[in-house]
């Protein structure tokens, strides 16, 4: 954790950066892109949380293929071009700043009605989620949360490991370990390890 704050607050100040922080729910991204935040504004800057559930395609679009077909969750559940547009490119040194930390509500299948925000300069906006390196999304910094296919399977939910065939896919098609900027083991939870770092 501390190595990954320091990376970030290194940053020229008056920069926002764009940090992604990718990984099967077994592999907990969203848990680490929390902990950040407290460390990131301690080190006096602001930070914007962005989860990719709260960017998931319409249920017609998602579902169309049916509900456990991992093809349709590789390819098609999360809305890649509604995260670039409403969040990493006006997130962006070109960008507006003003961004939408919610657009999609899964729960009712209908847009968030999220207020957009105003980034300050110096702005951190972590945006954490499974499939997410590899599709174009840009990024300042990129975290990838690797875990074995034997620690994967366990730790996923039985209702859930029909996605099993989509991470193997991803490691596959997308190696995102051979690129990502930080490397985290995570077989265990309790003794994460950083295995790359490029920096």
């Amino acid at each position: 954790m501390t190595e990954l704050t320091d990376r970030i607050l290194s940053r020229d100040s008056d920069s926002r950066v764009r940090v992604g922080i990718d990984g099967p729910d077994a592999a907990a991204p969203e848990r680490l892109a929390d902990a950040l935040v407290g460390p990131l504004r301690a080190g006096g800057r602001p930070v914007a949380r962005v989860n990719t559930a709260d960017f998931l395609r319409p249920a017609s679009l998602r579902l169309e293929f049916g509900r456990e077909n991992p093809d349709s969750y590789y390819l098609g559940w999360y809305d890649e071009s509604g995260l670039a547009r409403e969040v990493l490119e006006p997130a962006g040194p070109a960008g507006s700043g003003r961004i939408l930390t919610r657009l999609w509500d899964a729960g009712t299948d209908r847009a968030a009605r999220q207020p957009y925000l105003d980034l300050p300069p110096g702005a951190v906006v972590v945006v954490s989620g499974p499939l997410l390196l590899g599709g174009g999304l840009v990024f300042d910094f990129t975290v990838h949360l690797e875990i074995s296919a034997a620690a994967l399977r366990r730790r996923t939910p039985e209702q859930d490991r029909w996605t099993l065939p989509a991470f193997a896919r991803y490691a596959d098609e997308v190696a995102p370990a051979s690129f990502a900027d930080l490397v985290v083991r995570t077989d265990d939870l309790r003794h994460p390890a950083i295995v790359t770092e490029r920096w």
